[in-house]
């Protein structure tokens, strides 16, 4: 049910359903759940990609045009690099950017939005958004899902002392000043926004949900673990991207300092660009499994085989984002052990829930991980605060109403 009358709302992203990881799921669902409250959608996308780099199988290089879910998409032809180093990815987005700009154009003079919704990543493709908000005389909403400048620097995608790295941090203040309405997925990341010049008045936090927490509730992991040898085990599991970002080379050392444990069992689910480097860096160890991503059936299942939860950053990346999954792992109603610093947005998070440790240290994550496998009272309390937490500020429900309450005060 709406909070106001119906809007009609135009939507600019790069990542959408079906990518089953990552940002995708997040713009998919808030379309959708924009129409299911009343609203017109129009949401101009790219094409699934995302977390393999691999254009999915049922799509072709083409703009194509469906109603899904009650959203009417369009999805426009990108090149998609195989190996994403910085000037790839730039022209990766680059290529969205002008592949986006005519349907764009199109649906600003077929639909007259009430308002434009943009999506970063891609900043790059801001700028089309900008154009349409301002042709059409309409407010203009920036969505932040990851400060790219930052990651990129903090990845060593941009070197910190060249003329790229202050071309695209000029090119991010624009677009933020552009915007009626910068919203981010966390408060650390609202604080960021206000720090690059952003008025407070016009930040709001719109966190990302966790996507499957009924289906993830009533799961049980036990058909995994017989499936992957693991039963007995007291299983670590990461699941997710395998990308720079997520400096998962600690996972892999970690596991090596505790192989001597036959109790311990790491498990790594995903796909990414990093993951032939991570499996080729794990070669050996016993104790350590790759899985491929399984199918949203089976995520729940995969998260309640868990025993603890792995959520590695690198340093530099802190508060740059805040990893969608996080929401999904508390749902599962197991503890995680997250490498970040105290006072970071994941570690508000995981007060009661979980463990933090300095980024980037094997021998803090092995010795987190060996205490909590010996105290399974202990993981379970951490557990059960972890479900309430994800309940009381991690719904799907909560996050519309906020969204559209902020969405009446801008057009009231």
């Amino acid at each position: 049910m709406s909070a106001g009358r119906p809007r009609k709302i135009l939507f600019i992203g790069l990542n959408y359903a079906p990518e089953p990881i990552g940002i995708g799921p997040y713009s998919a669902g808030l379309c959708e759940g924009l129409v299911e409250r009343g609203h017109e959608v129009r949401a101009i996308v790219g094409q699934p990609y995302y977390p393999a780099w691999k254009l999915f199988d049922r799509f072709k290089g083409r703009w194509m045009s469906s109603v899904e879910n009650g959203v009417k998409v369009t999805r426009c032809p990108h090149y998609i690099p195989a190996n994403p180093s910085g000037r790839k990815r730039l022209a990766h987005h680059m290529s969205f950017a002008s592949s986006c700009y005519p349907p764009s154009r199109m649906a600003r003079r077929d639909m007259r939005p009430d308002i434009v919704v943009t999506v970063a990543p891609s900043m790059v493709a801001a700028p089309v958004a900008v154009r349409m908000a301002r042709r059409a005389g309409v407010p203009l909403w920036l969505h932040i899902q990851d400060f790219e400048v930052g990651a990129a620097l903090a990845t060593g995608l941009i070197d910190r002392d060249g003329r790229t790295a202050q071309a695209a941090a000029s090119f991010e203040n624009r677009m933020l000043q552009s915007a009626d309405i910068v919203s981010t997925i966390s408060r650390p990341m609202c604080e960021l926004a206000e720090a690059k010049g952003v008025p407070r008045d016009r930040i709001i936090e719109i966190r990302n949900w966790a996507n499957h927490l009924p289906a993830i509730q009533a799961a049980s992991g036990r058909s995994l673990r017989a499936e992957w040898g693991l039963e007995g085990k007291t299983i670590v599991l990461y699941s997710g991207n395998i990308a720079n970002k997520q400096g998962l080379d600690v996972v892999v050392d970690a596991a090596r300092l505790l192989e001597g444990r036959e109790d311990i069992a790491f498990v790594v689910v995903g796909e990414g660009p990093n993951r032939i480097n991570l499996e080729r860096r794990a070669k050996g160890l016993r104790n350590l499994q790759f899985r491929d991503l399984q199918s949203p059936e089976r995520v729940g299942s995969l998260l309640r085989m868990a025993d603890i939860h792995l959520l590695p950053q690198l340093a530099d990346a802190a508060d740059l984002v805040l990893p969608s999954k996080l929401g999904n792992m508390l749902a599962s109603g197991r503890p995680i052990v997250a490498t970040v610093m105290p006072g970071t947005g994941v570690a508000q998070e995981l007060v009661g829930c979980g463990v933090i440790v300095p980024p980037e240290t094997p021998q803090a994550i092995a010795d987190a991980i060996a205490s909590l496998a010996g105290h399974a009272d202990y993981r379970r309390t951490m557990g059960e605060h972890a479900i309430q937490r994800a309940k009381a500020a991690w719904s799907k429900t909560a996050v519309l109403d906020r969204f559209e309450q902020r969405l009446e005060e801008l057009l009231g």
